[in-house]
């Protein structure tokens, strides 16, 4: 089979391993302490209910959260994969590897079927190595503006914003304070961040409003926006102008295990600050000529990564400026939320015929708190409503719906924007709804 799915599993149904806390848990800032890194696993592993989609055909999942039976169903029925084997709840307060650790059976299932076997990301238990060296590298958001820096000149078409490492905290409220003093609006960021934490966007009136440089640093540690320790990164904030339908754009790729780079695609994502929301693929959702920018550039950045031995999956994301050029951000060297939106399409439209744009959903706010049997019940009564304007709809993060802020991951499927756009504002509706049923209780 040519082409990306060629290169990432051969064709053949996959083994999925939602392994995405391992993964963020290599670049946990130093001084995190109990609860919080217990609340940052906790959200990995909602996010690691995604795996079921980590490929177009999965063989085998291993869950780490507890989710019921009845969401993997329903993927299969709609994405019309054959018997899906899965291992749920695998690793409740840990990481999937320390998990498999204690479970050598479950090892030696996965093991035994033969098949691809795929990951978020690649960890340590997976073996040391230039993939992992790699990952290390480039996951740091300094190091992916030097690579983006030597390329960009042979892209007339890309625009590097300049970003400067003061120091220590002191030097970074100074520089902070300074550049406000001049009316600039700043990105801080984390070298390491993942769904946009350890990235804030710092205008003027924030920094003064907080009482300067140093109480916005403090305020944002203490509110777990930005690490209490290590170094922080000053970024020239990128102006969209009238470019801001198309604010923020990725661009997916697949690096095969012979080092052949693959072009996955462009899709454009909903990006509330600076967290991560959601994308949309497939045709026109990205003008041409800007996937036509972000396609030449991402691969060349590819060429980079496959050089220095990575292999598997990564995406370039990029902010767009006043004069439509793109400024890229970061890379991510893993699976990540358009990379699901990317192997429903490829799957949708293998079994249903091609055309399918797909919408990810990654954390759409419930009005109540409900269990995973109650959220299943909701959805399906959403269902053929959803159906009627022509769109698929897919559950994807079902563990969330209990959280104290209660959130459902799905993806919707259909062949124009406006389909989407419409089925959207009804679950958005419907979830906004759920309050009401709380109100013969106050």
């Amino acid at each position: 089979m040519d082409g990306w799915v060629g290169a990432w599993t051969g064709g053949r149904a996959a083994v999925h391993v939602g392994n995405v806390a391992d993964f963020n848990e290599q670049f946990f800032a130093p001084g995190m302490d109990g609860a919080q890194r217990a609340r940052r696993l906790r959200q990995a592993h909602h996010y690691a209910c995604l795996a079921a989609c980590y490929s177009p055909e999965p063989a085998l999942l291993v869950l780490p959260a507890e989710v019921a039976p009845e969401w993997t169903d329903w993927l299969a029925r709609e994405l019309e994969w054959g018997p899906v084997e899965v291992h749920r709840g695998v690793a409740p307060g840990s990481t999937v590897a320390r998990a498999l650790a204690g479970r050598p059976a479950l090892r030696a299932r996965i093991a035994g079927l033969g098949g691809p076997v795929v990951h978020w990301g690649r960890t340590a238990d997976q073996g040391e190595g230039p993939e992992l060296a790699a990952v290390r590298r480039y996951e740091s958001k300094a190091a992916a503006h030097e690579l983006f820096t030597e390329l960009a000149p042979a892209y007339p078409d890309v625009h590097v914003p300049a970003q400067e490492c003061p120091g220590g905290r002191g030097r970074t409220a100074r520089r902070l304070t300074a550049r406000a003093a001049r009316g600039l609006t700043t990105v801080l960021k984390s070298p390491h961040g993942v769904g946009g934490y350890g990235t804030v966007v710092v205008e003027p009136a924030d920094l003064f409003a907080a009482g300067g440089g140093r109480a916005l640093l403090r305020r944002l540690v203490r509110t777990e926006v930005l690490p209490a320790r290590g170094g922080l990164l000053l970024e020239e904030h990128v102006d969209p102008g009238p470019a801001a339908r198309l604010r923020d754009l990725t661009y997916d790729v697949v690096v095969g295990s012979d080092g052949a780079v693959h072009p996955v695609g462009a899709g454009v994502m909903a990006v509330a600050g600076t967290r991560y929301q959601g994308v949309t693929v497939g045709p026109g959702a990205v003008p041409d000529a800007a996937a036509g920018t972000a396609r030449r550039f991402a691969l060349a950045v590819g060429e980079r990564l496959a050089a220095e031995g990575y292999r598997g999956w990564f995406d370039v994301d990029f902010v767009t400026d006043r004069r439509r050029r793109l400024a890229p951000t970061e890379i991510n060297l893993r699976l990540t939320g358009p990379a699901v939106a990317f192997v429903l399409r490829e799957r949708l439209d293998r079994v249903r015929g091609p055309g399918h744009l797909v919408r990810t959903l990654d954390a759409m706010p419930l009005g109540a708190r409900l269990a995973q049997e109650a959220l299943h019940d909701h959805l399906d009564r959403l269902r053929p409503a959803c159906a009627r304007l022509g769109v698929t709809l897919l559950p994807l993060i079902p563990t969330a719906g209990h959280d104290p802020e209660p959130v459902v991951g799905l993806a919707l499927a259909g062949t124009d924007v406006e389909a989407l756009d419409a089925a959207q504002a009804l679950l958005a509706a419907a979830n906004h709804a759920l309050a009401g049923m709380f109100e013969a209780l106050r």
